[in-house]
């Protein structure tokens, strides 16, 4: 019966291998729309599509990063200016992509661009903390996602959200983990809807990894100037010792994060050219090993590994 057992279980896992690596065709005729490719994930997914022969349109921040990205790749790629937070920069940007694709459609809709700070304590932080973060990684996901999907649809393409684990376990307070929860459940509803129209909807969930948005020196600076925002009572409840280990916390993460970008660039790519791509792709072995696991424990559990690994305030009961 054992012996049985593992035979199934041993073909099930190579009908999985086999399914994940068709490849869909004529992928030289294929657009795909990148967000964020200034630097980080979205600059290397899209070097590395173009080197796989498809249409990268790469959207990016600055004129320095688009032109930077120009002197790195194919004549194929075409770079457009897109802030995510402002309406008119997204409708400018639709109207660009429409006149590249004509009538193929948009086949990949990748929404990579974030930012990750302020972050700290709820209570130092204010309203307009948490909507810097949300405008860009919540709300600008969905402006730009509802602006292209009828070119995606049209494609009968993909849409790839990049969330993050932090989508899945809130580790710390500010607007981060919040628009990747968001991201998440923007994302299942979206995949749900379209499912109709043969469009395919995959999130991406990176653990750390090195890129700006993990940079010791901007988590640090911007978690000291939440501090030095906030009001006597909240810092006498902290305490100056609270802030000094939390600031020596930050020095780990250029240890800790993973430098491979490509582990998560990989997993993009799989979503975009797939016959068969996975709903959610866990990237890095601390996603695999330690987040994704918590976020299946039971809440207490996870509550108690989290406190045991802070810093306590010094009024803490």
């Amino acid at each position: 019966m054992w012996l049985y057992l593992v035979a199934l279980v041993c073909l099930y896992y190579l009908l999985c291998w086999y399914r994940e690596r068709q490849v869909v065709s004529h992928l030289r005729d294929k657009y795909v729309f990148i967000t964020g490719c200034d630097s980080g994930f979205g600059n290397l997914l899209a070097r590395q599509l173009d080197l796989r022969g498809l249409r990268v349109l790469a959207a990016c921040l600055t004129e320095k990063g688009a032109e930077q990205l120009r002197g790195q790749t194919s004549d194929r790629l075409a770079t457009v200016i897109l802030d995510v937070t402002k309406t008119e920069s997204i409708a400018v940007a639709t109207q660009w992509v429409k006149e590249h694709v004509g009538d193929r459609g948009l086949w990949g809709l990748v929404n990579n661009a974030g930012i990750s700070v302020p972050t700290a304590p709820n209570e130092w932080l204010t309203k307009q903390d948490f909507m810097k973060i949300l405008d860009v990684n919540l709300l600008g996901v969905i402006e730009v996602t509802l602006s292209l999907l009828p070119l995606v649809r049209k494609a009968r393409g993909r849409v790839v959200n990049v969330s993050s684990i932090l989508g899945r376990v809130s580790l710390y307070g500010g607007g981060y983990c919040i628009s990747k929860y968001g991201v998440e459940a923007f994302s299942d509803s979206l995949r749900r809807e379209l499912s109709h129209f043969a469009v395919k909807v995959a999130i991406i969930e990176p653990g750390y990894f090195k890129t700006v948005l993990a940079s010791t020196d901007l988590v640090s600076r911007s978690f000291q100037e939440a501090w030095d925002r906030t009001s006597p009572e909240v810092k006498e409840i902290y305490g100056e010792k609270f802030l000094a280990a939390c600031m020596k916390s930050f020095e780990l993460l250029d240890k800790i994060c993973t430098k491979d970008l490509s582990l998560v660039t990989d997993c993009m790519e799989h979503a975009l050219i797939a016959c068969h791509p996975r709903t959610r792709y866990s990237c890095g072995w601390d996603s695999k090993l330690i987040y994704l696991p918590m976020s299946y424990m039971p809440t207490f559990l996870v509550d108690a590994i989290i406190q045991w690994s802070r810093p306590r305030p010094i009024k803490a009961l």
